[in-house]
């Protein structure tokens, strides 16, 4: 039996692509971006404050870097934002692909990179999925289409990615002292009237939590791709989500307004807005990034 949870605003924002949620946990924070809107977000649920810096360029992730700020997959590769707002590059990626950029973005349980691309305009198995260690850039899979979301088994040995344009999430056997690839099955296949899947987060049953771009909802996944439960939200373009707060049972949502009619947005008014469900169970905060280039 599926069940069904709704999901409520805890910050009221229009972006235009808000996107990939990270718990900084050392910092009890909310950290999120507007890809399109070159903006990195940083919330604090308690007081209800949202802290955001420009950075010029377009944003697909930020994920935490211990003392060192943030490290952002942006446009043309990878960058650290210090604590005083700085951006510095770390790593071009794709610079052979000027029609591409980097989209979603997390570490693995080791503290490594991942960092997907897209095109700007709908290739085919134009973009890739990389990791960074803080010293070089690998490319780890190729003709990928739309490198979305990703995660972690509860005991690092299997790591899910989401390829968007193929509308499934995959699962690949995972060497964590390495962080070497094995063999890959396919999990979810997603009927496209349902959405597309987009950013996701695992929970400490294991359990994939996966946004549905067009669907507006977060459909929740056993290992073995049985679908158990649905968190309903007020706005069609549910991006990514993942868990947070001090005892990381809070499950926050991103959402975007991007390329809506006046009369859909009319409809939906708190499209790029964060939303917040607790849903009986748990997640792990961000990892930090731990590469060697800090």
């Amino acid at each position: 039996m599926v069940s069904e949870l709704d999901g409520e605003l805890v910050l009221r924002s229009s972006a235009d692509v808000g996107e990939g949620p990270a718990w900084d946990a050392a910092r009890r924070r909310l950290v999120w971006v507007d890809v399109t809107g070159c903006a990195v977000h940083t919330f604090d649920p308690v007081g209800g404050v949202d802290q955001v810096v420009d950075v010029g360029v377009h944003v697909g992730a930020a994920v935490p870097a211990g003392d060192d700020g943030l490290i952002l997959a942006v446009r043309d590769g990878l960058a650290m934002l210090s604590p005083a707002g700085d951006v510095r590059m770390v790593a071009e990626v794709e610079a052979d692909r000027p029609g591409n950029r980097m989209n979603d973005a997390k570490c693995d349980p080791s503290g490594r990179l991942w960092a997907g691309t897209m095109p700007y305009e709908a290739e085919p198995g134009a973009a890739a999925l990389y990791r960074y260690d803080g010293r070089s850039v690998v490319r780890v899979l190729t003709g990928v289409t739309l490198s979305n979301g990703l995660g972690w088994s509860p005991d690092g040995t299997v790591m899910y990615h989401i390829d968007s344009g193929t509308q499934r999430v995959d699962a690949y056997d995972f060497d964590p002292a390495t962080g070497e690839l094995g063999s890959r099955r396919v999990v979810v296949t997603a009927d496209p009237a349902e959405g597309m899947p987009d950013g996701m987060t695992v929970d400490d049953d294991g359990c994939l939590w996966v946004a549905m771009w067009g669907g507006g909802m977060v459909r929740r996944y056993t290992p073995d791709g049985v679908l158990d439960r649905i968190v309903r939200l007020p706005v069609t373009q549910v991006t990514s989500c993942a868990f947070g707060g001090p005892g990381g049972d809070v499950l926050y949502v991103t959402s975007a307004a991007y390329r809506l009619t006046p009369g859909e947005l009319a409809a939906q008014p708190l499209a790029g807005s964060i939303f917040a469900v607790e849903p009986g169970t748990t997640g792990r905060p961000a990892t930090p990034f731990h590469g060697a280039d800090r």
